[in-house]
């Protein structure tokens, strides 16, 4: 995925630093874009090695004066039933995942702010959007990339840096044995990078979900039910599930554009009319 990614990149006219913990495997997709008349530069690095990536970052800048689009897309998998998943694997899952993504955004992010312009994707996946059996580590490290995207899009949007999340299906070493030949043959990574490069363009939206695989895209979103007011009573709990259909109803339902919507609207339901916020 992260060859696919990088080609595309640079056929889009993009310099690409190619970052991979094997360092034979960085050199070889940057000689390729070097050899298809692009630029391109290896670098070898854990992306859970903090003061590695920030080297990197300040070798690229030094080379080429910013980093304008960086692309989360180290991944591992252990996976296992959570009954028999080893806490150190869902650590290790975790942590390569989601902190190599906040390690990587942290490095770039005051440069992206300094110059008023960015643009970071994360790879998310449906594991994490709607589960699978075996994934808990993978699961909660790719949602958690989801909230992350969310704060950062929030909070980057005044200084015009776009965070976005790709949910890609790709055939790649992590769906060896999972998935049939046949599927396998549909889902090459080269049908997911498109979907990268729309994410990163001049006209890239911010704060999308987008899943992307065997050339079809979709947006995922995290919705929310209009719900039912019941106010404070010894019997909630029963109303609750009483009225589980109605809690439930998606008919009227909304995508917040920031969490504290939520809060907002049950304190407005509750009668308070506009909400105040009071810092500490």
């Amino acid at each position: 995925m992260g060859r696919s990614h990088a080609l595309a990149l640079a056929r889009h006219g993009a310099r690409v630093a190619v970052n991979d913990s094997n360092t034979e495997g960085a050199e070889r997709v940057a000689a390729e874009i070097v050899a298809a008349g692009g630029e391109a530069i290896a670098h070898s690095a854990s992306v859970t090695d903090e003061a590695r990536v920030a080297a990197i970052v300040n070798a690229i800048t030094m080379d080429w004066g910013a980093v304008d689009i960086l692309v989360n897309n180290a991944g591992i998998l252990r996976d296992k039933s959570f009954a028999e998943m080893d806490l150190a694997d869902f650590r290790l899952v975790v942590d390569v995942h989601l902190m190599g993504a906040a390690i990587c955004s942290k490095a770039v992010w005051s440069g992206m702010t300094a110059r008023r312009y960015g643009q970071i994707v994360m790879t998310s996946s449906s594991s994490g959007l709607y589960g699978n059996f075996g994934q808990a580590n993978y699961g909660a490290a790719k949602m958690a990339l989801v909230g992350l995207m969310q704060t950062l899009a929030i909070e980057g949007e005044r200084h015009d840096i776009r965070v976005n999340c790709l949910a890609p299906t790709a055939a790649t070493q992590m769906t060896d044995g999972v998935l049939t030949p046949d599927a396998l043959a549909h889902l090459a990574p080269e049908a997911v990078s498109p979907g990268l490069i729309a994410l990163v363009g001049e006209n890239a939206p911010t704060r999308a979900i987008l899943c992307a695989g065997a050339g079809h895209f979709a947006s995922a979103n995290i919705t929310l039910t209009e719900g039912v007011y019941l106010g404070r009573s010894d019997d909630a709990a029963q109303r609750v599930a009483d009225l589980w259909e109605h809690v439930t109803d998606r008919s009227g339902e909304i995508v917040p554009s920031y969490g504290f919507m939520q809060a907002e609207r049950e304190l407005r339901k509750a009668g308070l009319g506009s909400p105040v916020t009071v810092a500490p």
